[in-house]
């Protein structure tokens, strides 16, 4: 039944865009996301809906879209340039056959990010992107929020809809995710069109949000406690009374913890401790590794180039001794082909220097532009008031440009800890902001708005409403 509902649901969406081609675009971010093949057994193995929708979406914009408004940024090129060097470092990997089974992804993501932007011409094509990350990425969450609210769950064996340990179905990657995509949700419950905001919606938003929250309690995944930390720290800048704020998250904090399992206490402990918890010194180790690596390899290995990584460490062991005591003990731990843990180190060991620097500036110049995004509003929101101006129309603008921001930073501190430099997902949202960035300064720069407000000679002062709907028609 599951298999059949699915199959129908992605041929409903293909069928869709063949009267409006942007849902081809959508049908490729539910099919990337959830990956409904890999949960059906039957008819959705039997066409590759992921290609199907893959070339639906590119051949649905070149011959039947509008090209009206589409422009190409310069982190759209700077996206360019990092495949093309990907491709440079995968021709001259360490492993050329493993290096090809991550490059058989790694250019579809980063293809579709670039091309994403050149469809988000709207403000309701970007709602409707967001609209569907969140929810996609929303039925794996769920999924596993009900399963961590009814007792399961617990350090590699929560399951979602798969047995699967790739995409969001890894749990450190999901428990990332789901905390990165919380401003999103706030922002679709307060501003969205698609589902206006009533009762209904927000009352699925908050849910939601718990769900996100459980994530990193039933994976018991240590990236996402530290993802939630500094959730509640950026959401201080925009909340309106922090001393309430403090208190009501402190109290929270206090009140959850005797709900929380022993084994997710446990297993958070050893943030503070990690020199002695195996997972943590040997990402310690292949962090030192690769740093070395990079030294003799300044290009990189290539794609899964931490294959051919070994060494040995300490790790204190603590041994019973019988009679009630216990002693600690050092012992040398040989490992080899550990996996790098961290985006940075990721990208440091398999794209070199130039990668690291490339993939580096294409976040920081995303969280520039979405901070002059938001400041822009801001101030103009001022200048309004002071003025006696209502702009409506603004409204969302800011707060999306802040949601996108936090939620790359929450990904950019996760990505610490997870080896995700290239999660489709986040590859997404960089071309989500890259539209949202496209889109306003196409119709909302400063140099517009300074024309739209200049009065010609002659011409009536508009005040009030009449500047609201001005500024609406030219929109």
């Amino acid at each position: 039944m599951l298999d059949a509902f699915l199959f129908l649901f992605v041929m409903g969406l293909l069928v869709l865009g063949l009267r409006r081609p942007f849902i081809w675009v959508l049908a490729y971010l539910y099919i990337d996301i959830v990956a409904p093949q890999k949960i059906g057994w039957t008819l959705m193995r039997i066409l590759p809906v992921s290609l199907i929708a893959f070339i639906a979406a590119f051949a649905g914009w070149a011959l039947a879209d509008s090209k009206q408004g589409s422009r190409f940024t310069f982190r759209q090129g700077l996206m360019l340039v990092l495949l093309a060097y990907c491709a440079m470092t995968t021709l001259k990997a360490d492993f050329p056959q493993e290096a090809l089974e991550k490059w058989d992804w790694v250019w579809k993501a980063l293809v579709f990010a670039i091309f994403l932007p050149l469809t988000l011409r709207t403000r309701l094509r970007i709602e409707a992107a967001a609209l569907a990350m969140t929810l996609s990425a929303a039925a794996i969450i769920i999924s596993g929020g009900i399963k961590t609210a009814a007792g399961g769950g617990g350090y590699g064996v929560l399951y979602f809809f798969v047995n699967d340990n790739t995409g969001l179905y890894e749990s450190s990657t999901i428990s990332c995710i789901a905390i990165a995509i919380i401003p999103l949700i706030v922002w679709l419950a307060r501003f969205g069109t698609v589902f206006p905001p009533d009762w209904r919606v927000r009352l699925f938003a908050a849910a939601l949000i718990f769900a996100c929250l459980l994530i990193p309690v039933g994976t018991e995944a240590r990236t996402g406690l530290i993802c939630i930390g500094l959730l509640g720290v950026l959401l201080l800048r925009t909340v309106k009374r922090r001393g309430l704020y403090i208190a009501l998250g402190a109290f929270a904090l206090f009140a959850a913890i005797p709900f929380l399992p022993s084994s997710f206490t446990a297993r958070m402990g050893t943030i503070e401790t990690h020199d002695s918890d195996e997972s943590a010194s040997t990402r310690v180790a292949v962090w030192q590794w690769t740093l070395h690596y990079v030294k003799d390899h300044p290009f990189g290995g290539g794609f899964n180039a931490y294959l051919q990584n070994s060494f040995t460490y300490n790790k204190p062991v603590t041994v019973d001794m019988g009679g009630g005591i216990t002693e600690t003990q050092i012992q040398n731990v040989t490992d080899k082909a550990r996996a790098y843990h961290s985006a940075y180190f990721e990208m440091l060991g398999e794209q070199g220097y130039a990668g690291f620097a490339l993939w580096l500036l294409l976040h920081v110049t995303g969280l520039w532009q979405m901070e002059k995004l938001r400041r822009r509003y801001i101030k103009r929101a001022k200048t309004d008031k002071r003025a006696g101006v209502s702009r409506p129309e603004d409204a969302w603008k800011g707060p999306l440009a802040d949601a996108l921001q936090q939620a790359q930073l929450i990904y950019l501190v996760g990505a610490l800890f997870v080896g995700i430099a290239f999660q489709p997902f986040v590859l997404m949202l960089i071309g989500l902001q890259c539209g949202l960035w496209t889109y306003l300064n196409r119709i909302d720069s400063p140099a517009r708005a300074k024309a739209r407000r200049r009065i010609r000679p002659g011409a009536e002062p508009q005040h009030g409403n009449a500047v609201t709907a001005k500024a609406g028609a030219l929109r």
